[in-house]
């Protein structure tokens, strides 16, 4: 055909954008499967770009077969359509063959007729119509056709046959399919190049069926380097290099092309998958059953846009398997989260046992406070009595009253984090109970990626840490409610802590809280703030740094604020 100058340049410019994208995505591969798993998980991501710029190629030809007069020039479009969608869109692919069969037909060409005819039965033969290819291959004018043309018969007439022999149960039957396989592959021979990709394929395959590993790893070779990478004919080529891998038993070479394959198949937007298909089977052979659903679900999804009743027959057993491993698997999480809300509720009961204790300690602790104090008065209505005992009494009731002090802070600060403590406690087991409903009811209405994203965030984490710190905030500013101040001063201008909001405490602030409530351990600090513990130590040597008077008396100093003033320097 004779091609005018405006479609030399639409087939030049669409194959100069489909070489450079191929070549930009070529750089981004990594050998390593875990890399590959990961760009085919960020492809399927951008499948809906990479679809949108093949529609958008499709449809610059469209245009032009639209726009178009000419006959010949008509042919050749409706022909380019059909090869672009053969791998996207099978009623498509079989509406524009057919629009080149009707014009070839009428404008008297029975040589691209007849090769469009047998395109069209090899369509035919990848989907399951093996009916209406027989019918079609019957009704070729092999005589009219040329080279190019004999050839993809003899493609279409073996690729038909092998079909059948393979899902054939019968086996003289099955024997015979082959046998007409082989004599048209015998014929192919005879009239195709040895380099052509039709020649080569069939020598390949013939190789791995003989199990001659190395001759067909160097025809795999010679294929590859004829092709363009990333484009879906090396999406081909990487598949039967993956079969060759298999045969030699290299599970890791085997998985490493397959991916690779399916890889490029996202990339060019093609809808046939089948190299995605065996890797999500391998997946789960391998107990990945999160990453094969989601690969099996995704081609499923482009099998319906594909639009083939032979795929979903394919795939629906196997997505059946993996779809019965991955609900195994979500049940098992569920189990295991279950267990793990009876372990905290546990936990709660032995933190409910053990503030239980503390509250009769503290009883006790009252009633011994009541004892001396009624002591403490007897004492002084015998003061005048025994003078010689007065200087142990004041002694021993200064002492009293220093305990006394230290004890109703305690007192204070135990109630307060007591009754907070306790309702934080129930507040996190009504949290936890919401969200085992939650998953549950996500699980009974089947919205597994959503419950999967939900438990993959770090958001809940993040928003329990703030509330949490904002609850030690109020509740320490609320007991030492000039903190802040009384931290400030014993510091030099330039080092003093002011908080940009009211009631919330900095970091350096936090820390020296827990030093004031008697936690000095700086890996029990980095605990709670969650920050490594050498971030600790210079927050507090930072501080220190800058104290007014001695440093190394710095932290006791801290640890007496709120206290009343006589206290404040502890007692011998």
């Amino acid at each position: 055909m004779i091609l005018s100058l405006k479609h030399h340049l639409l087939i030049w410019l669409l194959a100069i954008a489909a070489w450079t994208t191929a070549a930009a995505q070529e750089r981004q591969y990594d050998n390593s499967l875990d890399a590959l798993y990961k760009q085919i998980d960020e492809a399927i991501e951008q499948s809906p770009d990479y679809v949108a710029d093949y529609e958008a190629k499709v449809q610059v030809v469209k245009n032009a077969l639209a726009r178009e007069t000419n006959a010949e020039q008509q042919m050749f479009l409706a022909g380019q359509l059909f090869q672009l969608y053969r791998a996207f869109n099978n009623d498509s692919a079989l509406n524009y063959i057919s629009q080149a069969i009707t014009l070839a037909d009428r404008d008297g060409r029975a040589d691209v007729s007849n090769r469009a005819r047998a395109q069209m039965a090899f369509q035919c033969s990848t989907v399951g119509m093996y009916t209406e290819a027989l019918s079609i291959l019957d009704g070729i004018d092999r005589a009219a056709l040329d080279s190019t043309g004999r050839c993809d018969y003899y493609v279409a007439q073996m690729h038909v046959y092998g079909e059948l022999a393979y899902y054939t149960r019968i086996g003289w039957l099955r024997e015979h399919y082959y046998d007409l396989q082989h004599r048209y592959r015998d014929s192919l021979f005879a009239v195709a190049s040895p380099q052509s990709e039709p020649y080569m394929l069939r020598q390949e395959t013939e190789l791995l069926t003989a199990q001659r590993f190395q001759e067909a790893l160097a025809a795999n070779d010679r294929r590859r380097a004829m092709t363009d990478s990333m484009s879906h004919e090396f999406a081909i080529v990487a598949y039967y290099r993956h079969l060759i891998m298999n045969a030699m038993h290299q599970p890791e070479e085997t998985r490493r092309w397959l991916a690779l394959s399916a890889l490029s198949d996202i990339r060019q937007a093609v809808m046939d998958q089948a190299s995605l298909i065996t890797l999500a089977e391998l997946l789960n052979s391998d107990g990945d059953f999160d990453r094969s659903y989601r690969y099996i679900r995704f081609t499923w999804d482009c099998n319906n846009r594909f639009n083939t009743r032979m795929r979903s027959w394919q795939i629906t057993p196997i997505l059946n398997v993996i779809e019965r491993n991955y609900q195994n698997e979500m049940k098992q999480g569920a189990t295991r989260l279950r267990w793990a809300l009876i372990g905290l509720s546990l936990m709660g009961l032995i933190i409910l046992a053990s503030l239980i204790v503390t509250l009769r300690e503290k009883r006790k602790l009252t009633r011994a406070q009541a004892q001396l104090s009624g002591l403490n008065d007897e004492l002084r209505t015998k003061n005048d009595e025994q003078a010689a005992l007065n200087a142990q009494l004041q002694s021993l009731n200064a002492r009293l009253q220093s305990l006394n002090a230290q004890l109703s802070e305690s007192n204070r600060v135990k109630e307060e984090y007591i009754g907070r403590f306790m309702s934080l406690c129930s507040e996190y087991i009504n949290k936890l109970d919401d969200y085992r409903k939650m998953v549950q009811r996500k699980m009974k209405q089947k919205e597994l990626d959503e419950l999967f994203r939900i438990t993959k965030s770090t958001e809940l984490k993040e928003k329990e840490l703030d509330e949490l710190y904002e609850n030690f905030d109020s509740v320490f500013l609320h007991l030492f409610p000039s903190f802040i101040d009384e931290f400030n001063a014993l510091l030099s201008p330039e080092v003093q802590v002011r908080p940009k909001e009211d009631h919330r405490l900095t970091t350096d602030l936090r820390i020296f809280a827990l030093i004031r409530l008697g936690i000095e351990d700086s890996s029990k600090i980095a605990e709670f703030l969650h920050y490594s513990v050498n971030t600790i130590y210079n927050y507090r040597a930072r501080i220190k740094n800058g104290a007014l008077g001695e440093r190394d008396d710095f932290e006791r100093r801290v640890k007496a604020l709120g206290l009343p003033r006589q206290y404040a320097g502890g007692q011998d």
